[in-house]
């Protein structure tokens, strides 16, 4: 992975033999975008990705809110002959770059380049609609079709429910004759995920297009042509680690990948490796094989589900630290011994299979569970395993996943490609060796402390010394910005461009000290009072990240009982409802769990108060972290501190982050947990990695500069 050394000077603006450089490109594209002004940042990010293309060195980017690090990295990726690839964290951020940021780069960069850069998305093969299956499913039982998922509460549809999904059936089967990508994200309206699942086609149940006999017209492979031929592919984390775990033969070859919002990579490799068992799963497998499929063969399968389903019964919830209790370790044989057998009786897949595609089905789902039972049953150190049973739902399973994903990270991520790792939250506790252990990345030599510890310190005394905060005064920051120190390792650096916010001036981050350490679930007394001082004193427009489901309900009942203010809480409405309502209404607060720490993006005056109730470090119950922590401990470290901490740093980051968005965004972040203060080991590393706000623990000072903004 050891590259050559570069310089760290500018790179120029012309390549060699007059190709456009990066620098070019993009104050091209700047220059195109009306009003649009060049940032330090985005340009020092260019640069520093331009350097790597040249030296072939991996680079870890920290940049933070408002920098424009999308066109940071499309432009000098124009200047890599062949594709590149981006992947995104999620669909929503692929969708952005492909509908909105790559064709305005484009139009920006064609008089520069002299021809118009292409680009294409690439999905996985699920997100396509499938033609074998659309045929099939006219000749499948409804039990194998729509009409067998069992409603959440149990039991089976209803005639009006099946009424209106064979109506959104027949609106698939019309929408096949018009489409020309099969991407479920042009239709619209869309369709329940079960009518969609009946016209997909899963990776491994795909037969390929040769054995295929709609392998001419297959929507999945026509996506991955394009992608060939694209001088941009945009995909996403969870495609980019099946490509990985699969040998790297799904996504086209290339020499740059660049990975946003890199922080969410590891889990998705996780998410991918994981393996699970339902007892429901075991039986619409056995349902589609029975064709296929000698009498005694099929009821062995179902045995081996029902023997799953009363293991799953019995076995509490959480992880299985002593191994598979006695009756799961006899269902997984039963359904090792039951699927190996059915695969031997279906045989392989031949040229003159009436049906190749329903066989290669059965066969895949098969060799699925065979594989999962084999894993359980072998219970490697490097797996860990756990009986996940819901609260709001019947569902169970038996679930296994890899203890660590870096070493797997360490094999396909970086081979024969240039890596550019980019996020807003890279560096914690001011250092980018944590997240770099996670990319498996060697960790960097020791470093200094950096300039953001040392800002931060001082903004801490400014807090404690009571002088006036930023948002109550325009004149004088308590607390000078600066960026992490560029740090390297074996083949890789990393920088932090900062961010356009001047965060000391914009906005305070208030701890309260003073109320007693959180102990209990829920939103404890002391907190809510806390919390209806704050929100009274701005009159709304606030933001509440909680811990627990229990605890946002619990202020949303404290506040609507006291205040007259409108609360709106996650789970009464749909989501992207309660944002929109939010943003419109100047007055009201909106309330939630994990899912609002991130992605919520809320600039003005409508979010001028976040509250966090505490620190987000992982759940005792939750079995990956617990596992890992668990092993770090036995090997004589800190499980804690390698682990849990880190993770609630993460979260931590991402949620303060919801406050300034914009360059005149002004507000209070308000933690209500005491230890991100009081905890001399693990407080200032959490501190370090947020955002250099003006810092203060008395509540007197939060609460008058809330009440300023309230009246602004």
């Amino acid at each position: 992975m050891t590259a050559p050394r570069t310089a760290t000077g500018p790179v120029p603006k012309k390549r060699r033999g007059g190709r456009p450089g990066g620098g070019e490109l993009l104050a091209a594209a700047v220059g195109a975008v009306p009003g649009g002004a060049a940032r330090p940042g985005q340009q020092q990010m260019a640069e520093a990705i331009e350097r790597s293309i040249a030296s072939g060195e991996h680079l870890l980017v920290q940049a933070g809110t408002g920098t424009g690090k999308s066109l940071a990295y499309l432009a000098p990726a124009l200047t890599v002959d062949g594709p590149v690839v981006v992947s995104t964290a999620t669909l929503a951020l692929q969708s952005q770059l492909v509908d909105h940021d790559l064709p305005r780069l484009a139009d920006a960069v064609e008089p520069v380049l002299k021809r118009r850069p292409t680009f294409a998305v690439l999905k996985g093969r699920h997100h396509y609609l499938c033609l074998a299956r659309l045929d099939s499913s006219v000749e499948e039982e409804p039990e194998d079709t729509l009409f067998d998922t069992p409603r959440p509460t149990g039991g089976t549809k209803w005639l009006g429910e099946a009424g209106r999904l064979g109506k959104q059936m027949q609106r698939l089967r019309d929408w096949a004759e018009e489409t020309a990508t099969g991407d479920r994200d042009e239709l619209d309206p869309g369709v329940d995920d079960q009518v969609w699942r009946s016209i997909s086609m899963p990776a491994r149940e795909c037969v390929g297009a040769t054995r295929c006999p709609f392998g001419q017209e297959c929507f999945a492979e026509a996506s991955r042509a394009r992608a060939r031929e694209a001088d941009i592919v945009v995909t996403n984390h969870s495609l980019l680690a099946v490509d990985m775990l699969a040998g790297r033969h799904i996504v086209p070859p290339h020499k740059l990948l660049v990975v946003d919002e890199a922080h969410e990579l590891a889990d998705r490799v996780s998410s991918a490796a994981q393996a699970e068992l339902e007892p429901q799963l075991i039986d619409r497998s056995a349902r589609r094989a029975r064709p296929l499929l000698r009498p005694e063969v099929a009821e062995r399968l179902t045995e081996a589900g029902d023997a799953l389903a009363v293991g799953l019964a019995e076995a509490p919830a959480g992880r299985l630290t002593a191994g598979l209790p006695p009756a799961l370790r006899e269902a997984c044989t039963l359904l090792d011994g039951a699927t190996r057998a059915a695969l031997e009786a279906i045989g392989d897949i031949k040229a003159d299979d009436p049906d190749p595609v329903r066989k290669q089905q059965a066969k895949s789902v098969l060799d699925e569970l065979s594989t999962t039972a084999q894993r359980l049953l072998e219970e490697a150190d490097h797996d860990v395993a756990w009986v996940e049973k819901p609260e709001n739902g019947s569902r169970r399973a038996l679930v296994v996943a890899p203890l660590s994903v870096a070493g797997t990270l360490a094999t396909h991520l970086y081979d024969e490609r240039t890596v550019v790792a980019t996020s807003a939250t890279l560096a914690l506790g001011g250092r980018f060796d944590t997240v770099a252990r996670a990319l498996g990345l060697d960790a960097p030599p020791p470093a200094p402390p950096s300039p953001a510890a040392a800002a931060l310190a001082t903004a801490s005394a400014a807090g404690r010394a009571g002088t006036t905060p930023p948002v109550a005064s325009t004149d004088g920051s308590r607390a000078a910005t600066g960026t992490v120190p560029a740090t390297e390792g074996p083949g890789w650096t990393s920088l932090d461009v900062g961010s356009p916010f001047d965060y000391a001036r914009q906005g305070i981050l208030y701890v309260a000290a003073h109320l007693p350490r959180p102990s209990v679930s829920g939103l404890p007394e002391a907190a809510g009072e806390e919390l209806l001082a704050l929100v009274g004193a701005l009159g709304g427009r606030t933001l509440g990240l909680f811990s627990s489901r229990r605890a946002a309900q619990q202020a949303a009942e404290l506040l609507r009982a006291r205040t007259d203010l409108p609360v709106l809480l996650q789970g009464e409405e749909a989501l992207p409802l309660l944002v929109r309502r939010f943003r419109e209404e100047r007055e009201s607060c909106l309330f939630g769990v994990m899912s609002l720490w991130q992605g919520v993006d809320v600039p003005g005056d409508s979010c001028q108060l976040v509250v966090i109730d505490r620190l987000p470090f992982p759940r005792p119950d939750e079995p990956l972290a617990a596992a890992r922590a668990a092993a770090v401990d036995a090997g004589g470290g800190s499980g804690f501190a390698a682990v849990s901490v880190p993770i609630a740093a993460v979260r931590l980051a991402q949620g303060v982050g919801r406050l300034i968005r914009a360059t005149g965004d002004r507000g209070v972040v308000a933690v209500l947990d005491s230890r991100l203060e009081t905890a001399r080991g693990y407080g200032p590393f959490l501190r370090r990695s947020l955002p250099p706000f003006w810092y203060t623990t008395r509540p007197d000072v939060a609460r008058g500069a809330l009440e300023r903004l309230g009246k602004s």
